[in-house]
């Protein structure tokens, strides 16, 4: 499933993140994402496309 949709805990894990770091970033804007009944949810897609762009930002 390429959109896969993950929680905050799989998106920190997946960044090599601390859980509030993770959350400090998605509620700066800086990382993309979005809030379902107040909990964050992160398109793998769009984490990747970020990914790259801040590869290019160094």
């Amino acid at each position: 499933m390429s959109d896969e949709i993950l929680t905050l805990k799989e998106v920190a894990e997946y960044l090599k993140l601390t859980e509030k770091t993770a959350y400090r970033l998605a509620a700066e804007g800086k990382l993309p994402g979005f809030k379902v009944g107040g909990s964050w949810r992160f398109k793998r897609t769009d984490l990747d496309t970020w990914i790259e762009s801040q590869k290019n930002n160094v």
